[in-house]
């Protein structure tokens, strides 16, 4: 008998002395459950994976132990009780079947997703280039309690190094960074976001599909809907993208732009894309994992969706992420679009320093036609949406990529800190609260004014119009009585409505606090 004959028969006895175990197959965690992750502190906390069918699974963590078996289907869920921060690397064992899996360099802190569009998805170290604040963050090296993933089918979290930073959210990671060193507990970043990508995109289905609010918008969208119309808008939209792009090859140019997508009925995808295929993409597979929050930064491509407007979208889209999840109403933070378009109280400030020079008035013949509807939206939504928090944007710079993304995150987490964390810092602006009319004046009162309201700029305040039972909007005088506005115009002798920084671009409003912070625009019904 050869050797090779011994070693064969050594196999085959071996395969009846070996325990079974030997050869099961160890229990997988979700993707998400990995090396350098951060579990959510004081909270339970989910864990779930697959397994052999029926087999008992046993999560070890901080001295906590929890079993439970895996179903028909080889999947299993269970839960660990709430956990105190640490920043002390600890090992999770996952143990089934005879087998072990260790997941190493585990803290334990407050974990937040970012998600929208471009603003949010741009990148460190390409940002770093033009934002100095951000670039030495980047330029740091490491910061061992921040951990990081990108959503996607198979997420798993790094360490923030001299490596990985520069591939991070350029607004999600100041973002964390403050929260980090104010908070002094470790931060997971959970980062799933596409430039140029409407809200629509972002909702998962199941809640569109049922929603109420989006059956309403649509059903009254329809009501002047108008196909001929729309397709005629459509074929006028190709017809100048080929005469451009015609043009172009003839001056040997290489064309612009994307050929227009076909025209879509009510409640129609608008840019082609399926309606929630991102949130399918780069969200759902986090699902379930417990977190503190999210960080939302999109506006700009508005719903994507034809009858439905950024404002129902975006209260449906949040009412969707909670539901899933099955936390409750978990803070949900989203930046004030458009950014930018107002002054700052001071430009020594690194989070304003890109804040835009004061101006005069406009003109009041174009007070008409001055329109703050799209920044007003997300006062609205913040207001009809509960523990939904705006992040202020009008001081922080402009442009539709604004350059100052240590700016917009620092912003981003002082509100956390305001509203979800509750330290005192003073986030916002004056917010209008209420207003009654006396005589020829409008008396309106405020929250949020911090240490006193204050005129920055010029010794005259100014942005806030009145108007009368007709309508007319017109420039008002305005003056501070304490912690009130009292506003007047000697064109209307009964105001009954007034608003203030009720336009897009706001540089001429100068009402803040003495904390520096903004007045909110608003428009009294």
């Amino acid at each position: 008998m050869t050797s090779s004959d011994h070693r064969l028969l050594l196999s085959i006895a071996l395969l009846f002395i070996l325990p079974v175990s030997a050869f099961a197959v160890p229990p997988q965690p979700a993707s998400l459950f990995s090396d350098h992750m951060v579990i959510q502190r004081d909270a339970a906390v989910p864990v779930w994976g697959t397994a052999e069918p029926d087999d008992e699974v046993t999560v070890k963590f901080s001295g906590q132990s929890v079993t439970t078996n895996a179903g028909n289907d080889g999947t299993w869920k269970l839960s660990l009780k709430p956990l105190k921060a640490s920043a002390t690397p600890a090992e999770l064992t996952i143990a089934g079947g005879g087998k072990t899996v260790t997941i190493k360099n585990v803290l334990v802190g407050d974990v937040w997703i970012g998600s929208g569009q471009s603003n949010m998805a741009g990148r460190a170290a390409s940002y770093a280039k033009r934002d100095e604040t951000l670039d030495a963050l980047v330029k740091h090296g490491s910061f061992p309690t921040i951990r990081m993933m990108d959503g996607g089918p198979k997420p798993t979290w790094i360490e923030t190094t001299s490596t990985t930073i520069p591939r991070a959210s350029a607004l999600l990671f100041p973002f964390g960074e403050r929260l980090q060193r104010e908070l002094d507990v470790p931060i997971g970043l959970i980062l799933g976001a596409v430039g140029g990508t409407p809200s629509g995109y972002w909702i998962p289905n199941e809640t569109f599909t049922a929603s109420d609010k989006c059956k309403a918008s649509i059903a009254e969208f329809s009501k002047t809907f108008d196909p001929s119309k729309n397709r005629k808008q459509y074929e006028a939209k190709v017809a100048a993208w080929e005469t451009a792009v015609a043009k172009a090859k003839a001056e040997g140019k290489k064309p612009r732009g994307r050929k227009p997508t076909p025209a879509v009925g009510p409640g129609g995808s608008l840019r082609g894309g399926k309606i929630g295929g991102l949130f399918d993409r780069y969200i759902r597979s986090a699902v379930g994992y417990r977190i503190k929050g999210v960080l939302w930064d999109q506006g700009e491509a508005r719903s994507g969706v034809q009858g439905v407007d950024q404002y129902v979208m975006m209260s449906e889209l949040i009412r969707g992420w909670r539901q899933l999840w099955d936390q409750g109403d978990f803070p949900f933070l989203f930046v004030q679009k458009p950014s930018g378009g107002g002054n700052a109280f001071t430009n020594e400030d690194p989070i304003t320093r890109n804040g835009e020079p004061f101006t005069a008035l406009p003109q009041a013949a174009n007070l008409a036609a001055m329109s703050g509807e799209q920044r007003f939206l997300y006062v609205r939504l913040m207001r009809d949406t509960p523990n939904a928090f705006m992040v202020p944007a009008s001081d922080l710079g402009a442009t539709i990529h604004p350059t100052n993304k240590w700016g917009y995150g620092n912003r981003a987490a002082e509100v956390a800190l305001s509203e979800v964390y509750k330290t005192g810092t003073q986030a916002y602006g004056p917010m209008y609260r209420s207003h009654k009319a006396d005589g020829n004046k409008v008396i309106v009162s405020f929250n949020q004014i911090g240490k006193g309201l204050a005129v920055a700029h010029s010794d005259t305040l100014q942005g806030f119009a009145v108007a009368g039972k007709d309508g007319a909007w017109h420039w008002a005088d305005a003056k501070i009585d304490g912690d009130t506005v009292i506003v007047w115009s000697d064109k209307v002798s009964s105001p009954t409505h007034v608003r203030y920084a009720f336009a897009a671009n706001r540089r001429w409003a100068n009402l803040f606090n003495q904390d520096g912070l903004p007045a909110t625009v608003f428009s009294t019904p």
